[in-house]
């Protein structure tokens, strides 16, 4: 089964999507899942992961509704601060949602030592114990702090979203680059995390991106967690202001050619099975 392990579905709101600034109006605008379908049908994909992108509990209601409608969302990540004192009662009350695989917090926008906080932990904790996975949204800042997160809790599932972002333009030979990979080498030792190949078109230059510039990143993950521990994701509607979902798509699959078609098949939708306990 091939699936599409990151993609979001929005209603826009100008005003609760202030994040879609005057430079992304390309997305500024509902999308929903008759506008990806065609999409994922002409590139082979079976079905999809949708993921939380606004802070709330009503994202995740909506999302488990769209998914509700359309079989191939597969699963949900839906949205949860799991330092809220209202973690347990949320869970309670979406303990009866089969497609709700797991949740997403919003950290690239807070301090790294939010994760440090008890109530954060013991909010991990919890999530753990109810079998959701749990998808790390960070930047290369955040490394250290949810390494050690992923150590504390070594039967939680995490995977690091879109690589942890790192700078593309700075190059991996500079010094934040080699920053970015020591820290990526340290949490793969992990072997309760995950990562995801995706988000790569937007943290280059919109305008002017070239495969070759993602390929040394590239080989960094792929040499950490092995294409077992790999999954791909789209990330659209958000790659849409820098490539189209086939592009982003065509980046990939040239930089997976010279690996076997096991490798290939885990990364383009066999490891997001796994990791999300979605059944072919």
């Amino acid at each position: 089964m091939r699936i599409d392990a990151h993609q979001h579905f929005w209603r826009y709101d100008p005003e609760r999507d202030a994040w879609i600034d005057e430079q992304m109006t390309a997305i500024a605008r509902d999308f929903m899942p008759q506008d990806l379908k065609p999409v994922l049908a002409a590139q082979g994909f079976d079905g999809c992961v949708a993921v939380q992108a606004d802070e709330s509990p009503a994202e995740t209601d909506l999302l488990l509704e769209l998914a509700g409608a359309h079989p191939w969302i597969l699963k949900v990540v839906g949205w949860l601060d799991p330092g809220s004192d209202r973690v347990m009662s949320e869970l309670d009350r979406l303990a009866d949602q089969p497609r709700l695989a797991g949740f997403r917090h919003i950290l690239q926008a807070l301090e790294p030592e939010v994760v440090e906080q008890p109530a954060y932990r013991e909010g991990i904790k919890a999530i753990g114990e109810r079998g959701y996975t749990f998808d790390l949204l960070v930047h290369p800042r955040h490394l250290p702090a949810v390494t050690d997160l992923a150590r504390s809790f070594p039967h939680q599932q995490f995977v690091v979203d879109h690589m942890a972002k790192p700078n593309l333009a700075q190059g991996l030979a500079s010094e934040e680059g080699a920053k970015w990979e020591s820290d990526m080498r340290r949490i793969a030792k992990h072997g309760n995390v995950y990562c995801k190949v995706s988000g790569l078109v937007t943290e280059a230059d919109w305008n002017a991106w070239e495969a070759p510039d993602f390929a040394p990143f590239l080989d960094v993950v792929f040499d950490c967690f092995g294409a077992d521990r790999l999954m791909y994701g789209s990330d659209w509607p958000v790659c849409l202001l820098a490539a189209s979902a086939g592009e982003v798509l065509d980046v990939v699959k040239a930089y997976l050619h010279p690996f076997s078609d096991n490798e290939r098949a885990q990364v383009l939708g066999g490891t997001a099975g796994r990791f999300y306990g979605i059944s072919s």
